[in-house]
């Protein structure tokens, strides 16, 4: 919280006595940026607070590809900006997981949203479920940047980031990925991913057929 506050403080100084209209602009639109990122920072913190205290899941069934459905038109205005493709693999049977609605929406969400930014300007993500008698799988495939093998066992850390300039420069939380790991877990599911740098990413999640109750998270 305290780069974009920080940042907001030096912006609204050099706003003081400009006259130039297009330079104005300039540093008021850095503005919203730097807000909105602090916003999206306090929003992560509340979910992951929420999420860590251990409160028992009211676990519903859903439609699987409905939810990661909506995951993908959550970020389809970022990703044209960019002309990225999302394509989601058709079923021709519905699969349905079972878990708490918001939550994994925002795991979901965090997951697509990763892909279309680490994805190159023309790139492509690929969104999938499978469903059989002892899960559901969801996997987001991207062709985009990659992550370094010395990396990979630390991006679902709070904060961490693979690229500290670019994360910034893209407004990202250093969160997204960490709720991802905390929501499946408390869905006592499992996330893995498999990366090269250069060549994309595979994130995968596997959720149970059925839940016990769960009441806090380690």
């Amino acid at each position: 919280l305290k780069t974009p506050v920080g940042a907001m403080a030096v912006l609204a100084d050099a706003l003081t006595g400009e006259d130039d209209s297009e330079m104005v602009q300039r540093l008021v639109g850095r503005m919203v940026f730097e807000a909105e990122r602090a916003a999206r920072t306090i929003d992560d913190l509340l979910q992951l607070t929420e999420i860590e205290l251990g409160t028992v899941i009211e676990a519903v069934p859903l439609d699987a590809v409905a939810l990661l459905s909506t995951a993908a038109d959550r970020v389809r205005h970022s990703a044209s900006e960019r002309s990225v493709e999302i394509r989601l693999v058709d079923r021709a049977e519905p699969v349905t997981v079972v878990g708490e609605p918001r939550q994994l929406a925002s795991a979901l969400g965090n997951l697509v949203e990763n892909a279309v930014k680490y994805s190159e300007v023309g790139g492509r993500v690929d969104l999938a479920v499978d469903g059989d008698g002892d899960g559901v799988a969801f996997t987001v495939t991207d062709d985009g940047v990659g992550i370094p093998q010395r990396d990979v066992e630390r991006i679902f850390e709070r904060f961490y980031r693979v690229d500290k300039a670019r994360s910034r420069e893209l407004g990202g939380t250093g969160l997204g990925l960490s709720i991802v790991k905390h929501v499946v877990l408390a869905h006592q599911g499992g996330v893995s991913v498999e990366s090269r740098p250069g060549q994309g990413s595979t994130f995968s999640v596997r959720m149970p057929v059925q839940l016990g109750e769960v009441s806090s998270i380690e």
